[in-house]
Parts: structure tokens; C-alpha cells; sequence
């Protein structure tokens, strides 16, 4: 089984990317949608946000107001690696399961959006990075998210720039045109599949 971690900067397109992947019909595992999950799924994540941050977080049904720890987290990098430290191995723990429901898959597909700023390339065979000019995934983020410029570009200074993830990651698609992503895509798919079949 081949680890292939995608990667890529807050509207890039990573998810355009793995619904690619997911139509050949490749295991594919969302970190970051998952440690979403587990802020409000798993109890041991939700009892140490609750006495690191305050329960005033979470309303009576255990919804957490994700605007709230955004605001305590992102403005303090140590708030913010406290978090980290909550939801990283917890995410972990859901990617190993998902890798032993799939043990006969060929290629399992991770997507994560900070993999080189955590170091999660080291467990990934295979890293492919997506890249757009900043402009337009500040364009892209705004109309997905009806985000301010100031709150996505705060979002991105939390990411390392291109520059430093380019000679990192095996794989790099620069992902303006997506007829060109597309058939970018494809080449990258068949040679990943030539290493494993």
C-alpha cells in the first residue's frame, strides 16, 4: 500500500483535487475535515478543549463554536500548538484505522492542509502539492466561504508559503485551469500506479 499525502495552501483546490482521486475510485482519507470531527465526536478531544479553553465553547449539544477558538487560537501560536496537540493524535488514530479498513487498496490518498508543517510527510510515501497564485485562492476562499481578505490572509500566515513546500513534495500541480489540473491529475495518477501494480 502506497501513502500519498496531498497537500496545499487554504484555496488551492485540494478538494476538487481528491474528488479526482475518490472517482478512480482510490480510498481517500480528509485530515482535515476529520480533526473537524473530532473536535465534537470524540469525548476525550472535547473534555480537553473544554478545560484547556473554557466549555462556554460548546453549546448543550456539544456543538462547538468554531468562530470562537478560531479567534483564541489563531492570534496566540502557543494557544494554537495546544490545540495542535489535542486534535493531531486523535486525527492519527483515525487515519491508522482508516488505513487497516483498506489494507488491500493499492493507493490510499491523505489530504491534509498543514503536511510539511507538521511533519506528516514523513509517514506519507508519496506528497503531491497544489499551488495557485495567492490572488486567486484569496478569490476562491472569499467565495466559498464568504470570508474577509484580512481573515483568510491571517488563515495563510499560519501555512508555509509555496516557496518552501515546492522542493519538499514529490509531485507539484499549479492548479489556475482546471482542464490542465485535469490532465495533470491523470499523468500523476498513472505514474503513481505504475510504482504499485
Amino acid at each position: 500500500m502506497m501513502i500519498v499525502g496531498i497537500t496545499g495552501g487554504i484555496g488551492s483546490g485540494k478538494s476538487k483535487v481528491m474528488a479526482f482521486f475518490e472517482q478512480k475510485g482510490a480510498p481517500c482519507f480528509f485530515a482535515d475535515r476529520t480533526g473537524h470531527e473530532v473536535l465534537e465526536q470524540d469525548h476525550r478531544v472535547v473534555d480537553a478543549i473544554k478545560k484547556l479553553f473554557g466549555a462556554a465553547l460548546y453549546d448543550d449539544n456539544n456543538v462547538l463554536d468554531r468562530k470562537k477558538l478560531s479567534a483564541i487560537v489563531f492570534d496566540d501560536p502557543k494557544q494554537l500548538d495546544a490545540l495542535n496537540k489535542i486534535v493531531h493524535p486523535a486525527v492519527a488514530k483515525a487515519f491508522d484505522a482508516f488505513c487497516k479498513a483498506h489494507l488491500d487498496a493499492p493507493i490510499i490518498f491523505k489530504e491534509a492542509a498543514i503536511l510539511f508543517e507538521t511533519g506528516g510527510d514523513r509517514f506519507c510515501d508519496k506528497t503531491l502539492l497544489i499551488t495557485a497564485p495567492e490572488k486567486l485562492r484569496i478569490a476562491r476562499v472569499k467565495k466559498r466561504d464568504q470570508r474577509s481578505e484580512e481573515s483568510i490572509k491571517a488563515r495563510m500566515e499560519h501555512q508555509w508559503p509555496d516557496e518552501k513546500k515546492i522542493p519538499l513534495a514529490d509531485f507539484v500541480i499549479v492548479n489556475e485551469n482546471w482542464d490542465q489540473t485535469l490532465l495533470q491529475l491523470e499523468a500523476v495518477y498513472q505514474s503513481l500506479l505504475a510504482e504499485v501494480l
